[in-house]
């Protein structure tokens, strides 16, 4: 088959590869229909990620048609087209029972890890893949649901949701700011509307960007450029700032900001990925009754998302920017790393 092999830093190729073989009882194997590329897999590529060594396949995100089942698999069944959760969970050991499938101990690789996909074990940029836990791993894709929406599935809109909405807090009436409108943060706005904020204020350098979210459920855009942009802010709320104050960027000048228009008593949710440490000013926050959290996504929201999807709640279509055959991954690549030019939101890729 075809696949996508990490080369080592600032290099990738597609190229033939052996095909995928059933290599526990729970597993299954998945003829892939639509994937996409993640800015993780940018940072990837970058080699920001050590665990990921030369000769990976990439990529974490899918929909696809069951082609072998192992032998303990009994609730799916060849031919079966399936949702690929970016997370895989044994669904048995503690923090399964929790729902915190982010931190399987059963993972391959490194227990406690439960994104392993494109990361531990070969991804879904392929023809084929190989799916671990698949019982509790994968969702049936229902008849109203296409294959495209399906795939935001797998890693964005549940991260949004529950990193930045979920762990937020976000309730009815409140203000929210999102800094930073790529694929994420945009899964934040679309999925904070389901509970109600009074306000949702998006801030990004891009007016593409902000544009977009808007459509995506944003009441308010501003540009992050602005020398006045925190007054910008301040000024839709009643000046003591935002209720929720989500960071999905993951540098630390984005992160200061999240922390600047945070009304007392307010939550900060950090969804970007930080690759360098950040300043936390306790000194002025403690006094603030400010909750901080963050994470990583454990797709356990991801069932409750799909209804909402199936029943057109979430405007998925808004978050396709470009469409790819499968054998023209690396262009696909190529067009979502210079998002910036390209106004590049979320590239699907077709096999």
């Amino acid at each position: 088959m075809k696949a996508l092999v990490y080369k080592g830093p600032n290099q990738a190729s597609w190229e033939d590869v052996p095909n995928p073989q059933i290599l526990q009882p729970t597993d299954i194997i998945v003829k892939i229909d639509t994937t996409t590329i993640c800015g993780t897999d940018l940072h990837i590529l970058k080699g920001d990620v050590p665990a990921v060594t030369p000769g990976r396949i990439l990529g974490h995100e899918g929909v696809g048609t069951i082609t072998e089942i192992g032998a303990a698999v009994t609730n799916l069944a060849i031919g079966d087209h399936v949702i690929l959760a970016c997370v895989s969970a044994c669904g048995h050991c503690s923090y399964c029972k929790k729902g915190l499938f982010a931190h399987c101990l059963a993972s391959e690789g490194a227990p406690g890890v439960g994104w392993i996909f494109g990361h531990l074990i070969d991804g879904t940029q392929a023809e084929y893949v190989r799916v671990p836990f698949a019982e509790t791993s994968v969702y049936p894709l229902p008849a109203g649901v296409t294959p495209q929406q399906g795939t935001l599935l797998s890693d964005i809109l549940p991260t949004g949701h529950e990193i930045g909405v979920v762990d937020g807090h976000v309730k009815a009436g409140d203000v929210v700011a999102v800094i930073g409108a790529g694929p994420v943060g945009l899964s934040v706005i679309a999925t904070a509307g389901l509970y109600g904020p009074s306000k949702v204020i998006a801030i990004d350098l891009d007016a593409n960007r902000l544009d977009k979210a808007k459509l995506l459920g944003a009441t308010d855009g501003v540009l992050s450029s602005d020398p006045d942009w925190k007054e910008q802010v301040l000024a839709l709320t009643d000046g003591l700032g935002v209720d929720v104050s989500v960071e999905a960027v993951g540098i630390p000048q984005t992160f200061a900001m999240s922390l600047d228009i945070v009304r007392p008593g307010g939550h900060v949710a950090n969804v970007g990925v930080h690759g360098k440490p950040v300043e936390l000013p306790l000194q002025d926050l403690w006094i603030q009754n400010i909750n901080i959290s963050m994470g990583l996504v454990s797709t356990n929201t991801l069932d409750v998302l799909l209804k909402m999807v199936e029943q057109n709640k979430i405007p998925t279509e808004e978050f396709i920017s470009h469409t790819f055959a499968l054998q023209d991954m690396e262009k696909a690549y190529d067009v979502f790393g210079r998002a910036a030019e390209t106004k590049a939101i979320k590239v699907m890729i077709n096999a």
